[in-house]
């Protein structure tokens, strides 16, 4: 990791300026692009799919987990990995989930994956114990956030600058020594000054232990945020500076269980993971500019510069006789381990009994046998976005016209070592540090330019939304070697250790067509069609991923209830897959694979309503429901990605039904809630067999809170509430389970 980098540097020392600013009450005019959606009563009038939780629902269980909260939204499907939602592995309307790479993630409204383009795996993530709110867009609505519009666009928005002075404290306890502090403190003066400073600091020994070691298996997440904002009292003109650090260390592991590991201790790690853990820092700057000089004409502009760093130290594998140097090594994944331990399969000329033993530390291997990568990135992603918005009046039709243009630009830096161990009595002993780079030495970036035109079209009952999306991509990669007998200097990369180039180009037009119809006050019907792309790798001779997608439903909203109901169907001509580490799949980093056709329908169903009062108690309720079925369309020969495909075949880890309830007690100065999240079970692969599949799902988390004042409020929370032991995932290499139960207390406190 860096030093102290001058965004750290910027970023503290406004701290200390904003802490002797003084302000004082006032209304100004805010920006207000850093959302895609607004509020929830802005759901109504959108030609697409769309869901907002806002600030109250997100306090009412205080998660810091995105996973749980993502359950409450339809259309949207988890992979559990760490039980924490540290890089949560999301998918919407059946993309692929891993590492939420297929969905066009935000924060503000701003590119917030690692590289977008040249690398998306979400190895950052907000937190969510300081985010405002969350949106999700599905449908054609979502072809204005790209480059991935198959599924959709999951924007969160950080905290506002409040135009009234005022701050936020939350402080939380919970077992196995997890604690939390949320505080923010932000004004606006009269002259339209305003500001906002805030920290997000979470940590946790973890909910698993490890065969004979002292070390936890928890995180530190220090997250620090300080806006700026000038927006003078019946100006055309706004301006936000947004500056954000956020430094991570977490003990996680891609090592899972066998699965009578798992069924005898769930929370269990082998010891072969004693070593593992990831460090990150990531920075962000984001510079916003608004004009308005008319009711109907707003202009922004946005800057916007991310730096992420990332080493992730682990263990990769074992090379049985271990005759492999560190350079030359010839791995065994250990997901193909763990899986002829589950089937009674040898392996590498051993048993499945003498692989449990190695897995169980009971067996030595040989020096130079188990290898762990330091699995070191660096990315950038920056660019420049210009929105338009114009409405007016034609006759008797309104137009509300949008257009947006970004240019962007992003990198992948690997330099990686491979290092060598062997076990002994049951721990790690050091064989060979390897040279740097000999686990990867490469460069890949990309820069893409993109715009989309929208319009909003009422007139009478009803609301056209035609609009279309444009991207052209420009992608490279460049590998270096590391061999025997060369420098270690990392800046050694000229043509002495040339390996290859690869470059990719792509540019398509992305129509797409929103309708509703109001049937009558409270009852909209809804439907659309658009064009989806996912961003392509580099890689050669492989399509980009392209499906038609439609979707219709109906909409309802008195005041009091609503009802989303929506059919959709995803058309791909070529279902992507694109190999990564935490794929579990042996196959080479960064190559992509043609899945071909394949087919996702479904239902996505959601409603609130309030069963009723008793005196001063309501009792409100929330149901979601999802139905997909996702399946490829034609056989695939035998691929390092997908396997041996058949016509019909599941497409992994999308489950064909998810249930989310919600439902509780409020008073004038108590309230207590339920929620119970279902999840069917899913094959991992697609070629579905013994041990390639998951467990369905039953959880339960209840919170019960106390407002002893307007600014004071306590409250305590129990997850997963039964203790559901299930395996909620294999990859990357074996069984995962769910977070146990944890229960915790916390305060609020609004001043």
């Amino acid at each position: 990791m860096s030093s102290l980098s001058p965004v750290r540097q910027i970023t503290f020392s406004l701290v200390f300026l904003v802490s002797v600013f003084g302000a004082s009450p006032a209304s100004a005019e805010v920006i207000d692009e850093v959302t895609i959606v607004g509020d929830r009563e802005t759901v109504a009038e959108i030609a697409g799919s769309a869901y907002v939780i806002d600030a109250d629902e997100l306090a009412r269980f205080a998660y810091s987990d995105i996973q749980r909260i993502a359950r409450q939204i339809p259309g949207v499907s988890i992979q559990i990995e760490d039980g924490y939602g540290l890089r949560p592995n999301i998918s919407i309307r059946g993309v692929a989930s891993e590492r939420s790479s297929r969905i066009t993630l935000l924060e503000d409204n701003v590119l917030i994956a690692p590289a977008p383009y040249s690398a998306p795996s979400a190895y950052y993530f907000p937190t969510l114990g300081r985010i405002h709110a969350v949106e999700v867009v599905k449908g054609p609505s979502a072809i204005t956030q790209g480059p991935y519009t198959i599924g959709g666009a999951l924007n969160m928005v950080s905290t506002p600058i409040p135009t009234d002075s005022q701050g936020r404290l939350v402080a939380e306890a919970g077992e196995d020594a997890t604690y939390r502090l949320l505080a923010s403190y932000g004004a606006t003066n009269d002259a339209g000054f305003g500001f906002l400073v805030e920290t997000h600091q979470w940590f946790s020994d973890g909910f698993q232990s490890i065969d004979r070691s002292g070390e936890d298996t928890g995180l530190d997440v220090r997250d620090y945020t300080v806006k700026l904002s000038y927006a003078p009292t019946d100006s055309a003109h706004s301006v936000e500076l947004k500056l954000q650090l956020v430094e991570q260390t977490s003990n996680q592991s891609y090592l899972g269980l066998t699965d009578f590991d798992f069924g005898v201790d769930a929370t269990r790690r082998y010891g072969l993971s004693e070593l593992d853990e990831i460090d990150t820092e990531h920075e962000q700057a984001i510079l916003r500019y608004a004009f308005q000089p008319s009711d109907n004409l707003k202009i922004t502009a946005t800057a916007y510069n991310n730096t992420h760093e990332r080493d992730w130290f682990k263990t990769e594998g074992i090379d049985f006789d271990g005759s492999a140097s560190a350079e030359e090594f010839s791995r065994t994944s250990w997901a193909n381990v763990i899986f002829a331990v589950n089937t009674g399969d040898s392996l590498g000329g051993l048993s499945a009994a003498e692989l449990n033993n190695i897995l169980n530390g009971t067996a030595d291997t040989l020096p130079g046998s188990i290898q762990l990568r330091s699995n070191a990135r660096e990315y950038y992603s920056r660019g420049v976005q210009v929105g338009i918005d114009y409405a007016a009046d034609i006759g008797s039709t309104t137009h509300d016209l949008s257009f947006g243009i970004r240019y962007h630009e992003d990198e992948e830096d690997r330099l990686q070592r491979n290092s060598t161990f062997q076990q002994v009595n049951g721990s790690l002993v050091l064989t060979d540090l390897g040279l740097l780079g000999n686990a990867g030495n490469r460069i890949q970036e990309a820069e893409a330019l993109s715009f989309f035109v929208q319009d909003t079209i009422q007139f009478g009952d009803w609301t056209l939304t035609p609009g279309i999306r444009y991207e052209d991509i420009d992608q490279s990669r460049v590998r270096y070697e590391t061999r025997f007998g060369q420098t270690t200097d990392p800046s050694l990369r000229t043509a002495n250790n040339f390996r290859d180039t690869r470059s990719n180009q792509t540019d398509v037009w992305l129509p797409g067509l929103g309708v509703i119809y109001s049937l009558t006050d409270n009852v909209n019907l809804i439907g659309g069609v658009h064009k989806g792309f996912s961003a392509p790798t580099n890689a050669d001779g492989v399509s980009e991923e392209e499906a038609w997608n439609y979707e219709a439903g109906v909409r309802f909203q008195n005041g009091v209830s609503s009802i989303d109901a929506v059919l959709f169907l995803t058309d791909y001509d070529n279902l992507l897959g694109v190999c990564t580490a935490s794929s579990g799949v042996d196959c080479e980093i960064g190559d992509a694979f043609n899945g071909n056709a394949a087919t996702v329908q479904g239902l996505e169903f959601n409603a609130t309503t309030t069963l009723g009062t008793i005196g001063e108690l309501r009792f409100p309720l929330l149901v979601t429901y999802t139905y997909t079925d996702g399946e490829f369309d034609s056989d695939i020969a035998d691929t390092d990605f997908f396997g041996d495909v058949s016509e019909g075949d599941p497409i992994p880890y999308i489950p064909e039904h998810q249930l989310f309830v919600q439902t509780g007690i409020e008073a004038t100065r108590w309230s207590g809630f339920v929620s119970a999240s279902y999840v069917d079970e899913v094959c991992t692969i697609a070629a579905c067999g013994p041990f390639q599949s998951t467990d369905d799902s039953l959880t339960f988390d209840v919170i019960g809170s106390y407002i002893v004042s307007d600014q004071l409020t306590f409250y305590g929370r129990v997850e997963n509430l039964t203790d559901e032991e299930d395996i909620l995932g294999r990859q990357p290499y074996g069984a995962r389970p769910n977070r146990s139960r944890t229960g915790s207390v916390g305060v609020r406190y609004d001043f």
